[in-house]
């Protein structure tokens, strides 16, 4: 169910992607369909009220006839409407949901009040967020602090972004431009000035701009560095005197826990592991490691991950140049 026109109207805001169209006709639809509800209802309101006000002389004797048909038909009538919609919405959003091959994926970083972002070559911007047109994006997203949530309106997309948990939204710009980012989730006392702009750009456009850093470091180098000074290395390595997991071909699998059971090894599982290691102790290794929570902030856990991401299938941990 998608109406293109509406795109046309007005004072309509911007459609820059597919699923936005389809959104704004899920709810330019829903709206006309309530109005057809809700307008009988008080047309015959307000004639009852006029018909039976005070001081009138309407027949008040006869007793009221009940129409079972009637009562049937306007609770049946509205709840396939309603599931028609449910049905369109839920595609929709699962639609908005699915997982994206070859994605651009950019780390966002939410604080009060500024948005932190980090595009795969290590460039950061503060308040501003560049993307090429037609190319998958995934921003992995998580919170500083208190709750927040990214709304994007010309695309039509809002993903709450939460503290200790790595949130994703997904989307594909289809037109270029200079577009309204902001906060939709109070977060104190200058949530309103939690704003930013998200920059549509031609690829080869965002390929010379990302290029234009010639001093940033990609998040798997700064996490290659951080790995060894942060000490992981002394126990995670092959050669480590300490037995520890192995993370080599890590990222995306399936790790057994010493309680029974399996989780993925995926951002959010990494995350705890190095905050909160024994959350989910791997099988067949004591719960010695140490909680980083004081020593690492946001940044340095997503470098982290970057790195451990990176680490080839199969390969071991040698040590060499590091």
């Amino acid at each position: 169910m998608r109406f293109d026109w509406i795109d046309t109207l007005p004072f309509w805001p911007d459609q820059i992607s597919d699923h936005a169209a389809t959104v704004d006709t899920i709810m330019v639809a829903f709206s006309f369909v309530m109005v057809l509800f809700v307008a009988p209802i008080f047309v015959l309101m307000a004639f009852f009220a006029f018909k039976y006000r005070r001081g009138s002389k309407a027949d008040r004797m006869g007793r009221p006839r009940s129409l079972p048909w009637l009562e049937a038909t306007w609770a049946l009538v509205p709840l396939v409407v309603m599931m028609v919609f449910f049905y369109q919405a839920a595609r929709a959003y699962f639609d908005m949901h699915d997982e994206m091959e070859n994605a651009l994926r950019i780390e966002v970083i939410g604080k009060q009040w500024m948005w932190k972002t980090q595009h795969p070559n290590g460039k950061r911007q503060i308040n501003q967020l560049n993307v090429p047109v037609g190319v998958p994006v995934v921003l992995n997203m998580i919170s500083q602090d208190v709750i927040h949530s990214m709304y994007l309106p010309a695309l039509r997309i809002k993903q709450d972004v939460l503290p200790h948990r790595y949130t994703k939204l997904r989307f594909v710009a289809t037109e270029t431009g200079t577009f309204h980012l902001t906060c939709a989730e109070y977060c104190g006392t200058l949530h309103s000035r939690m704003g930013g702009s998200l920059v549509v750009m031609e690829r080869e456009a965002y390929d010379a701009w990302v290029e234009e850093a010639p001093d940033a470091v990609a998040p798997v180098e700064r996490g290659r560095r951080l790995f060894t000074e942060a000490g992981c290395r002394g126990c995670h390595a092959e050669d480590a005197p300490v037995e520890a997991p192995l993370l080599d071909g890590l990222y995306g699998s399936a790790v057994p826990l010493a309680g029974g059971g399996s989780v993925e090894a995926d951002d959010n599982y990494l995350r705890t592991a190095i905050l909160r290691p024994n959350a989910h102790v791997v099988a067949g290794f004591d719960p010695i490691m140490p909680s980083f929570r004081q020593q690492l902030d946001e940044a340095q856990i997503l470098d982290l991950i970057a790195y451990i991401q990176a680490l080839p299938t199969g390969g071991r941990e040698q040590g060499e140049g590091r």
